[in-house]
């Protein structure tokens, strides 16, 4: 297996959560931009992390030639029947720079979520990973999730997305409140990255 991959996001915070979990266990992680991106975004048809995962590591395996790791990932809120779930990143509006699309979505997840009680406050995080060829043949898939709740406010500047919302009661903070390595151990993302290094052969 290669031990170089592409990570297929134009959002620099994932590029550097995948690298900060893969690069220790010896994979060379590198962005779009680092083998010529940027490249034409595929359509993201699929209504299932799954499937958007697999669009677009194929089609960025292919556009590139290289071993590609492409996600999917959101947010899942019980008391909103799984919303914003796949449209979690364009949830309140695909205009906009990426801080700006965050505070709308997370404008909306306040509004949304008013009034509702804290048994029924039951969130996560889901992210599905999907490892392509340089021909586009799927080589994997993984899935990890991030359980805790909606908080009441958002706390902390950690993070990014939706990560202040979060609360995990075990360790009384929300997500944006833990370091990058705190996250990293027990996020959504750090279980499907390290499911997929496993794939890969490596271990930590």
């Amino acid at each position: 297996m290669p031990r170089e991959i592409v990570v297929a996001t134009g959002n620099p915070h994932k590029v550097q959560e995948i690298r900060a979990i893969l690069g220790p266990l010896g994979l060379v992680v590198r962005s779009l931009q680092d083998v010529g991106g940027p490249f034409p975004e595929p359509e993201e048809t699929g209504r299932t992390f799954e499937a958007n995962a697999r669009i677009k590591a194929i089609a960025y395996a292919k556009a590139t030639g290289c071993t590609v790791l492409a996600d999917d990932s959101g947010l899942e809120v019980d008391a909103l029947g799984g919303e914003p779930g796949v449209d979690s990143a364009v949830w309140a509006g695909a205009h906009g720079a990426r801080a700006e699309r965050d505070a709308r979505n997370n404008a909306r997840l306040a509004e949304r979520m008013h009034g509702v009680p804290a048994e029924r406050r039951a969130a996560r995080f889901v992210c599905c990973m999907c490892l392509a060829d340089a021909s586009g043949q799927v080589l994997a898939q993984t899935r990890g999730t991030f359980e805790g709740r909606i908080g009441q406010t958002p706390r902390g500047g950690n993070g990014f997305g939706y990560d202040p919302w979060l609360w995990l009661e075990d360790v009384g903070c929300s997500a944006a409140e833990l370091d990058a390595a705190s996250k990293n151990a027990r996020s959504h993302r750090g279980q499907a990255a390290r499911a997929m290094a496993s794939v890969l052969g490596v271990r930590a």
